[in-house]
């Protein structure tokens, strides 16, 4: 190792370890609601969220995540004054904290997410996850994730990538009605096939992909301002690991080499972020500006949400499931057939 490479290690090294002592702070934020922990098995599959105001999406979000097998739930409530925290503590595979300071200021709910998967998931395969997205990967329906751990353990991979695959509805959005408790996809099924750029970060390593409709619509005229839609959801969790910024970075930084990699298996995150209630929610996030670093450039986003506009084109294609996003190139089995 060169000099320079030595001095770059070094840097990413104590990066970690500073999140890592934020996260030990801001554990003091937190207070336990219902803690059933002691419930999690060794070999158990652990899933971790932070989340807001969504009485309307959980229901269906653990009914997808427990189908594909996710053994306990680890949630932080953030302020809800909807049904959000009397619905979660009723679970009894939800341990559930809450909290009602800055969202922003715990690196978007990542300081949080890090402490509980530091004191609860080492070893445990772990997907984090934002309430609007719903992980799927090759063979799902008949091979559950449990299997998929089997297979990454035997290949030896450590984590898995996804693209954020944005659906949205044919009409405008918030037109297209949507029952708490049933499947999003069948409310917005269209998404963009095509269209994404990517970039590989030479600090990290990571993969850095954008693209779909917020930026064909929202973003055209300052489309590397646009969302990134490359993430690490699914990682074999070690005490020392820590996200950088959401999950589509993190560290150790080898572990981002394997989104991008041709010889890795990849996943996809259906994100449901369009359904009706966005617009209203639009106007309410930016007020608060807890989502975003750049006020003015999110702001007029978000005023752009809250006037319905419709995302859908003539090169929108409608979702059918993973063989169809296989075949676009967008996840990948990588052999396991």
């Amino acid at each position: 190792m060169t000099p320079r490479a030595a001095l770059a290690a070094y840097g990413l090294r104590l990066r970690r370890r500073r999140l890592l002592l934020r996260a030990l702070r801001k554990r003091r934020e937190l207070r336990a609601v219902s803690d059933r922990t002691a419930a999690i098995r060794p070999g158990d599959v652990l899933c971790l969220a932070c989340v807001r105001n969504e009485a309307a999406r959980l229901p269906w979000w653990l009914r997808h995540h427990r189908d594909l097998g996710v053994d306990h739930f680890l949630v932080v409530e953030n302020a809800s004054d909807d049904s959000t925290r009397e619905m979660l503590e009723t679970q009894p595979d939800v341990s559930l904290w809450t909290t009602a300071h800055s969202y922003k200021r715990a690196r978007f709910g990542m300081d949080w997410l890090s402490w509980l998967a530091t004191r609860h998931a080492h070893g445990h395969w772990c997907l984090t996850l934002d309430a609007d997205e719903l992980w799927l990967h090759p063979h799902h329906r008949t091979r559950d994730l449990h299997a998929l751990a089997h297979e990454l353990d035997r290949r030896g991979q450590r984590a898995m990538g996804a693209l954020m695959l944005e659906l949205y509805p044919r009409g405008p959005l918030g037109a297209e009605p949507y029952a708490p408790g049933t499947d999003p996809v069948a409310a917005i099924p269209w998404f963009d096939g095509g269209g994404y750029v990517s970039l590989r970060q030479p600090k990290l390593g990571n993969l850095w992909v954008q693209g779909g409709p917020r930026a064909r619509r929202f973003f055209e005229a300052e489309p590397r301002r646009a969302p990134t839609l490359s993430k690490l959801p699914l990682v074999r969790w070690r005490r020392g690991h820590a996200y950088v910024t959401s999950t589509h970075q993190i560290l150790p930084a080898a572990l981002n080499r394997l989104l991008g990699d041709a010889s890795a298996m990849h996943g996809t995150l259906l994100h449901t972020k369009f359904l009706p209630e966005i617009v209203p929610k639009s106007a309410e996030e930016k007020r608060r500006g807890e989502h975003f670093e750049n006020s003015a450039l999110y702001g007029r986003y978000y005023d752009a949400v809250a006037g319905a506009p419709v995302l859908w084109c003539e090169r929108s294609s409608r979702f059918h499931g993973w063989e169809q996003l296989e075949g676009m190139g967008i996840m990948s089995r990588a052999g396991w057939n």
